[in-house]
């Protein structure tokens, strides 16, 4: 039986993003993870990037590193916990900015959120925190072996905050996306950011398509007068045309949630945004059930497992171009029982 055309902008099946890696699986933004997202069929894994104090791009969730590593137990770094202002909210803790990468090495990982993941407990203090260019390496040694080229997704963190102590993103960036063949139109590389100015930056600079992140709430760190809420209207859409080539909404703009938690009709998000020229690829998709809508949820503790293969497959079918999950695995299941049903 053949497989059914896609109701993508392109036609082709939806990309599946391993979100920070299979970060449901391993602890995320480690080279175990992206390799892991690899190897459960994902096309793109995504790093988050901040910079070091040298100016060298590692993968982080944020630039404020507690909650991911062990730096808290480091006593020789004691001294440098600090309290700052980004993006107008407090965090107090300890920054990459302040680091070298050589310290930053002495680091290891820890699981973000060990309540909704016990199972990855057991890896932290393990793994390392890896640059950017060792994740671009670690896909060419995969296509070097297996002759398949993954895509890569990065999402620059905080550029604005990061410009202004002269840590900008762009220049190493994308200096390394060129170095490693990532470097046009037609390469298996996005760009994103919750940010505009960056974005509009970049599109002077590179052909490498660029996605806008929109959140459900809110508004771009960049851009205090601007809502998010409007930038998914048909105006605020056609706007983004102008600097990127798709968006990454939260996943509730495209089919929200009822008072019980359970799912509601689709919005006229992908349509709009198709209309527009525009691929969407929204975030975030997790097994726990404390991510799920409640008509997918197993038992009722949080850390349990749903069917999120069922809840991709309801966004699927509304012509979505890709998806960013935690869960690799049964993302790309649900990808391919979905286009040959």
């Amino acid at each position: 039986m053949p497989l059914k055309t896609a109701a993508t902008l392109s036609g082709d099946p939806p990309i599946v993003i391993a979100h920070r890696g299979a970060s449901g699986n391993l602890i995320e933004h480690t080279l175990e993870a992206y390799q892991r997202g690899i190897d459960y069929g994902a096309e793109f894994i995504e790093p988050d990037l901040v910079l070091t104090k040298d100016g060298v791009l590692v993968a982080r969730h944020e630039n404020e590193i507690s909650g991911t590593t062990n730096i808290a137990d480091k006593p020789e770094f004691a001294d440098r916990k600090t309290t700052k202002t980004i993006d107008g909210r407090e965090y107090t803790g300890w920054f990459t900015e302040d680091f070298t990468l050589a310290e930053l090495k002495t680091l290891r990982a820890k699981e973000r959120l060990p309540d909704v993941r016990p199972q990855n407990t057991p890896y932290d203090g393990q793994f390392a925190i890896p640059t950017f260019e060792e994740v671009l390496q670690l896909l060419k040694a995969h296509q070097e072996k297996t002759g398949e080229r993954i895509g890569v997704y990065p999402e620059t963190k905080h550029p604005s905050y990061f410009a202004s102590i002269g840590l900008a993103h762009e220049k190493p960036m994308l200096a390394l996306l060129e170095k490693y063949g990532f470097d046009g139109a037609e390469d298996p590389v996005f760009i994103q950011s919750f940010e505009v100015g960056n974005l509009r930056e970049l599109n002077a600079k590179t052909d490498i398509r660029l996605v806008q992140l929109v959140a459900d709430q809110g508004g771009p760190p960049d851009l205090p007068e601007v809502r998010y809420a409007d930038m998914v209207t048909a105006t605020g859409l056609a706007e983004i045309s102008e600097y990127a080539d798709g968006i990454g909404p939260s996943k509730n703009l495209i089919i929200g949630r009822d008072d019980q938690g359970g799912l509601k009709k689709p919005t006229s998000l992908v349509a709009d945004a198709h209309k527009a020229g525009l691929v969407v690829h929204p975030w975030t998709f997790r097994i726990e059930n404390v991510f799920l809508p409640t008509e997918y949820q197993g038992s009722r503790t949080a850390s349990a497992h749903g069917d999120v293969k069922a809840e991709i497959k309801a966004f699927l079918a509304t012509g979505i171009d890709g998806l960013f999950s935690d869960n690799p695995r049964e993302a790309v299941l649900a990808v391919d029982q979905f286009v040959a049903e």
